[in-house]
């Protein structure tokens, strides 16, 4: 099945503009073109893509990060933590997500 240079972006986690200089130097694999000059990719390549060392080593992470300021807060932590994991699991291959439970400034304020 050949899939368009945008949903293969999607799945890799990268923009359209990666996968054209990827192509171009080599690293990705090369698309197949439409009579129209669209590039299409053969999704079973991207999944082998998506699964192989040089893919670890290619893409860069992203890293999300959820904070509160007091302990009172700690139930919305959970809920911000949630909905990074949904948006980072939809969005990129390779993440991380960090979170903080703080305690608001202890930097001294001037009047």
């Amino acid at each position: 099945m050949l899939i368009s240079i945008g949903k293969a972006s999607e799945m890799l986690g990268v923009s359209i503009t990666t996968l054209r200089r990827w192509e171009r130097i080599k690293k990705f694999m090369s698309a197949t073109r439409t009579f129209g000059g669209h590039r299409r990719y053969k999704l079973d390549e991207i999944y082998s893509f998506m699964n192989s060392d040089f893919n670890i080593k290619g893409i860069k992470k992203a890293v999300a990060y959820a904070r509160v300021s007091s302990h009172d807060q700690k139930e919305d932590l959970k809920r911000q933590i949630v909905r990074l994991k949904r948006y980072c699991n939809k969005h990129f291959s390779n993440y991380e997500i960090m979170d903080d439970l703080g305690s608001g400034l202890s930097a001294p304020r001037e009047a």
